[in-house]
């Protein structure tokens, strides 16, 4: 940008016997229509942005969910103690109902009779 302000200078001063040495920008004005294009250019990196951290901490939970998972297939009272610990935080909060979810094979010894 420099170099071209310079070179159109150059052409009107010459003939003159002027030399101009420096340039300095002070003010520079954009349209309003490229200014609304880098704006809705600079959002779109944003959200961009934005998605990217979201799929990566999505893709951590997932892993620590998995491995949460793991721990619990390996050691059958962890599943006990932890469905546990889930009725205890839902009392503590003194809903009025709580919803003990029960596995089918319980109920079939009643379902025969």
């Amino acid at each position: 940008m420099a170099s071209s302000i310079q070179s159109a200078l150059d052409e009107a001063t010459d003939p003159w016997g002027v030399k101009v040495e420096r340039v300095e920008v002070k003010d520079v004005r954009l349209p309003v229509q490229l200014q609304r294009a880098m704006a809705a250019e600079a959002e779109a990196a944003r959200e961009a942005r934005a998605k990217v951290i979201a799929a990566e901490g999505e893709q951590k939970a997932s892993r620590a969910l998995k491995e949460a998972a793991d721990v619990m297939c390996e050691t059958p009272a962890a599943l006990q103690l932890r469905y546990l610990q889930t009725l205890n935080t839902i009392s503590a909060e003194k809903n009025s109902t709580i919803i003990f979810p029960l596995p089918i094979d319980m109920l079939q010894g009643f379902l025969k009779k």
